[in-house]
């Protein structure tokens, strides 16, 4: 009798241990289900929201637009007249990309004068102190004026033959301002007027 009353005794401590083990888990698994359905739904209650401030953004300034760009196709205009006086047939440039009208004719008729003469220009021209110094974009031909330091010390005239560089007069400028008028067509910006000011920068 002692015997089975211990094995009966036994038997229930062992079945609360389990009873409750399961309780606990269960418990657990019950929590966190709860946990990823309340986590579902803050996500769907904020997705919404997410989507709306990607979605929003802070209005475009046309002024902002036309003086990024002007200066971007400025820089691109000079890329251009590089191509353009290093090259005797001319081909390897696109100036008509970045410029027009008077800008155009004259840069195309000054190459041309020094390549018939056999001289080709080579280096770099460099280009600082870049500012937009008046921007109208409410006009049937929105347009800018950029002011630029143009520095062509690295630029060198050179003989298309031998190769060899140009003797030029040692008191040329050769760090100048420029002011240009850059005028936006159907195509995208154009350079229409490049003038040097005669003024070392």
């Amino acid at each position: 009798m002692k015997r089975r009353a211990y094995q009966v005794h036994h038997f229930a401590v062992h079945f609360r241990k389990t009873a409750v083990a399961c309780i606990t888990l269960c418990g657990a698994l019950a929590l966190a289900a709860c946990s990823s359905s309340d986590g579902k739904d803050e996500a769907a209650v904020e997705s919404p929201s997410v989507a709306e401030s990607s979605t929003s953004s802070a209005p475009v300034d046309p002024k902002e637009t036309a003086t990024r760009e002007s200066i971007t196709a400025y820089g691109a205009y000079w890329e251009e007249m590089e191509k353009l006086y290093s090259d005797p047939t001319g081909k390897g440039a696109h100036l008509d990309q970045y410029a027009a009208s008077a800008a155009l004719k004259n840069a195309k008729a000054d190459a041309k004068r020094a390549h018939d003469r056999g001289l080709i220009y080579t280096g770099t021209v460099a280009l600082t102190d870049q500012t937009v110094a008046k921007v109208n974009v409410s006009g049937k031909v929105p347009n800018a004026t950029v002011s630029s330091c143009l520095d062509v010390s690295k630029w060198q005239t050179v003989d298309a033959r031998t190769k060899k560089p140009v003797s030029l007069p040692e008191n040329r400028l050769t760090k100048y301002l420029i002011l240009s008028t850059v005028e936006k067509y159907p195509e995208g910006w154009r350079v229409t007027r490049d003038e040097p000011q005669g003024k070392p920068c």
